[in-house]
């Protein structure tokens, strides 16, 4: 970190909502979300609502969460949790553990319901914080 030395730098992240979901147990979760994730819910603090206005049904969005659960200090991993596999580096994987454990997911709406969003395909296990959403942009020429 160029000018930092050995301070480490914090960043300040509010959750904004919630997940829930039928998932309840890591172990119990599928690996990525199009490998069987449920439909969930997004559940969302009030002061965000206004940020939620244009969102629709159909819509594809980025999800970022904090993977509350993880073990944060995990820097390798067999890919998948296969012991056949070599160990990898985290961040060359889409391992939960890692120092700081962002998921990201790419779910479609599939209902809007005030402060609350249906959405399919999440892996994400209950209780898991909303960090934000974000479209899911178009080729470079439909912008």
């Amino acid at each position: 970190m160029s000018g930092q030395g050995e301070q480490e730098r914090c960043f300040e992240v509010r959750a904004i909502g919630r997940v829930e979901s039928p998932l309840t147990e890591r172990a119990g979760a599928p690996r990525q979300g199009d490998e069987g994730g449920p439909e969930a819910w997004l559940v969302f603090d009030a002061p965000v609502e206004r940020g939620l206005r244009d969102l629709t049904a159909g819509q594809e969005v980025l999800l970022l969460t904090w993977l509350d659960r993880a073990d944060r200090e995990v820097l390798a991993v067999h890919p998948r949790g296969d012991r056949s596999r070599p160990e990898t580096g985290v961040f060359a994987t889409r391992s939960p553990d890692r120092p700081n454990p962002i998921g990201l997911h790419r779910v479609t709406v599939l209902a809007v319901d005030g402060l609350r969003l249906r959405v399919g395909g999440l892996e994400a296990i209950d209780g898991t914080p909303v960090l934000d959403v974000k479209p899911v942009l178009p080729g470079v020429g439909e912008r």
